[in-house]
């Protein structure tokens, strides 16, 4: 990690990033030279068969021919001359990965929602040793000081000449952008002065996913659907990505069908498998049911608020490295705050052809004060339009009055007068006092039978 000082000191400050290794790679092609050299017809001819363990290492007879008595008890996994190095022991080799970790050669990336730790070490590099050491570690960002570790209320007592203090810090990395870890050192030198010592330690804080969401609305099911691509260099393994909703909503994620075998296994609901996003520019998609809640408070449902919630993503890398983060509010397509609302609440199981019927409508006030009286008709917006379901009885219902920021149920009368798929339309609410006519109620479809 690179760093600035400035000034003659007694100590000296190296930082080290601590970070899992890597898997250490073959990168040249191993070959079996069975392979290249012979055909599936080798063992036809008796006279080849009978020369193989001279021109071929044993290891590789055994493994093609286990049953063969060609091969002898001879291996050459003490060969130290490397000649078979490139040839291919077992078929697992064919994947590059050797069984030996790397340990990091540089300070790496550094992604937000992962954990930051260093090793510090402060030397004393002088002749003599140095009393009431006081330590700080901080993290600064563009917005912030984040204080790691402060020895001031127990200082270390001394640091010999030649030797070392050592510690760890974390910091779970928050914020994108410029980061430095600032440490400071406050000693007594050989002479008995008081010195202080900065040192600065600079590095960047990139961003490992991006998160795309569109809200779509079908039907009158509102549904999300958040795509998360990987950024990284190294595979991510989703733990979790879930959608937390608002007060006044409430989400269930929606999945494929899965196969009948994972239906059935015993460990499925003990185990649940990570979600692999691929290295650079791999991409998952979620999708999630989203829904109004009905119980909610009715000062939230009037306001007509869009804010639907956060999505918390928490996954872990290759070697198990965990990250987490959170997204800000998702908001959805803001709809038009209404006063008054009327709707149709309940309709009968059976309708017949000629028979009256029962419509129950929820009238809601949505306003602190008290609405009405109002009027409720079923209007004839096409006269050339045949009405296949009219009201039986009174044409117009009075509602006298309506409680603020309460509904009331009433019901319409109604009768068919044709089988068949018909639509209850043109339902009219018109608020008597100030003559304003409001939104008719939407189109409902119900099933007209014969006697």
């Amino acid at each position: 990690m690179s760093s600035t000082q400035g000034g003659s000191h007694s100590l000296a400050f190296r930082v080290m990033r601590l970070c899992r290794p890597s898997f250490q790679v073959e990168s040249p092609l191993l070959v079996d030279p069975i392979d290249l050299l012979t055909g599936e017809d080798l063992f036809d001819d008796p006279i080849a068969s009978s020369n193989l363990s001279r021109l071929f290492p044993s290891s590789n007879l055994s493994r093609l021919f286990p049953s063969s008595n060609l091969t002898n008890n001879k291996s050459n996994e003490t060969d130290l001359s490397y000649r078979h190095r490139f040839q291919l022991q077992n078929p697992s080799d064919s994947m590059g990965l050797s069984g030996l970790l790397v340990l990091p050669q540089a300070f790496g990336a550094i992604y937000l929602g992962e954990t930051f730790c260093s090793y510090i070490s402060i030397n004393n590099s002088s002749e003599y040793e140095v009393r009431d050491v006081v330590i700080k570690a901080e993290i600064q960002t563009e917005k912030q000081r984040i204080l790691l570790l402060d020895t001031s209320k127990s200082p270390v007592e001394t640091i010999r000449a030649g030797g070392r203090y050592d510690f760890i810090v974390e910091h779970d990395v928050k914020e994108l952008g410029a980061h430095t870890l600032v440490c400071t050192a406050l000693y007594n030198d050989g002479e008995g002065e008081r010195k202080y010592l900065p040192q600065f330690f600079k590095f960047i804080v990139a961003n490992p996913l991006s998160v795309r969401t569109k809200v779509r609305i079908v039907k009158e099911n509102t549904y999300l659907e958040a795509c998360i691509e990987n950024h990284t260099k190294s595979n991510l393994y989703m733990d979790q990505v879930d959608f937390e909703p608002t007060q006044n909503w409430s989400a269930a994620i929606l999945k494929a069908d899965k196969h009948h075998s994972e239906v059935d296994c015993s460990t499925r609901d003990i185990f649940k498998q990570p979600v692999l996003i691929k290295a650079g520019g791999g991409i998952h998609n979620f999708l999630y049911q989203l829904k109004q809640s009905s119980d909610g408070p009715a000062q939230i449902k009037v306001e007509g608020s869009n804010t639907l919630g956060k999505l918390q993503i928490t996954w872990r890398t290759n070697l198990g490295e965990p990250g987490r983060l959170q997204t800000q509010h998702i908001l959805g397509s803001p709809f038009a705050r209404r006063e008054i609302e009327l709707q149709i609440a309940e309709v009968p199981s059976v309708t017949l052809l000629e028979k009256p019927f029962s419509v129950r409508l929820t009238l809601t006030n949505h306003l602190d004060r008290k609405m009405g009286p109002f009027e409720i008709f079923v209007s004839r917006r096409d006269l050339q339009e045949e009405k296949t379901v009219m009201v039986n009885g009174a044409q117009t219902l009075v509602i006298q009055q309506v409680e603020a920021l309460s509904s009331m149920d009433f019901n319409l009368n109604l009768i068919a007068t044709r089988v068949g798929v018909q639509k209850i339309r043109g339902i009219t609410l018109v608020d008597q006092g100030d003559n304003k006519t409001y939104d008719p109620v939407p189109d409902y479809e119900i099933f007209v039978d014969l006697d």
